[in-house]
């Protein structure tokens, strides 16, 4: 009886072991890359942070992306400024969390996709700016007709007018032209230097300011009024919304007092 009921005991527990293994859930990697989200992004400047990054062409679906070609190798462009303008984070088959940017280098003949840890910000202390920093006389008309003036002019990172212009650039033209003021070269001196005025109280001629925080000035342009503006971006000098997701606005200044 004894040996009998051993017998037993083996022949069930063999039975049950195939059950309760069918029933566990075992942690694996995922089969494929999926996308989490992706969206537009304000117009930001990053140069190279590693020279072993590659941009890609992404394919695929949400659930299942696919890393296409590679298409720009960073050890390539060594002083190139890269315009990230997209993010989409993205969840490889490993089960990690990335984030990638969509960049195009300022002439826009290379772009992709590349993860945001190749890429640093860019350094904006080289540039040349001036203090010698003036007033001027004249009209919020006279602003709004340069500006105007300048429209399908291309975006060049560093131009200054009168043939091509980045955003600051763009903004200095046309106050110096418009009524003879030197406004300070970069987008963040601008909002350092002059009067901040509230949304409510923004006037046509005012310049608007995007970024993260006010210690992040990223991109400026001449506001027109009812959420418009004209900026130079990378599609050159444009009139366009302001009240987009793309855009963070910071803030408003008012350089000089015009009539």
């Amino acid at each position: 009886m004894t040996m009998k009921k051993i017998g037993l005991a083996v022949a069930f527990a063999a039975a049950i072991v195939p059950a309760i293994n069918l029933g566990t859930t075992t942690a694996h990697a995922n089969s494929t890359n999926t996308i989490v989200s992706t969206s537009n992004m304000t117009d930001t400047s990053y140069v190279r942070k590693s020279a072993t990054g590659w941009t890609y062409n992404l394919g695929g679906t949400a659930t299942n992306m696919t890393f296409g070609k590679k298409t720009h190798y960073l050890k390539n462009y060594p002083n190139t400024t890269w315009h990230a303008t997209k993010k989409r984070y993205i969840i490889k088959k490993n089960g990690v969390k990335y984030l990638y940017y969509y960049v195009t280098n300022g002439r826009k003949t290379a772009s992709g996709w590349i993860w945001h840890g190749y890429l640093q910000a860019k350094n904006y202390a080289h540039t040349t700016t001036t203090n010698n920093v003036t007033t001027g006389n004249g009209s919020y008309a006279a602003v709004l007709k340069e500006a105007k003036a300048q429209l399908g002019k291309p975006y060049v990172y560093g131009g200054n007018g009168a043939s091509s212009f980045d955003c600051s650039g763009f903004t200095k033209y046309v106050f110096s032209k418009a009524i003879g003021q030197t406004l300070p070269r970069t987008a963040q001196e601008q909002y350092n230097t002059y009067t901040h005025v509230s949304a409510k109280n923004a006037k046509a001629g005012d310049l608007i300011f995007f970024g993260t925080s006010a210690s992040n000035i990223t991109h400026c342009g001449i506001y027109l009024g009812n959420n418009q503006m004209i900026d130079a971006q990378l599609r050159g000098v444009v009139t366009e919304a302001t009240n987009v997701s793309w855009w963070h606005t910071v803030g408003y200044s008012r350089p000089a007092t015009l009539s």
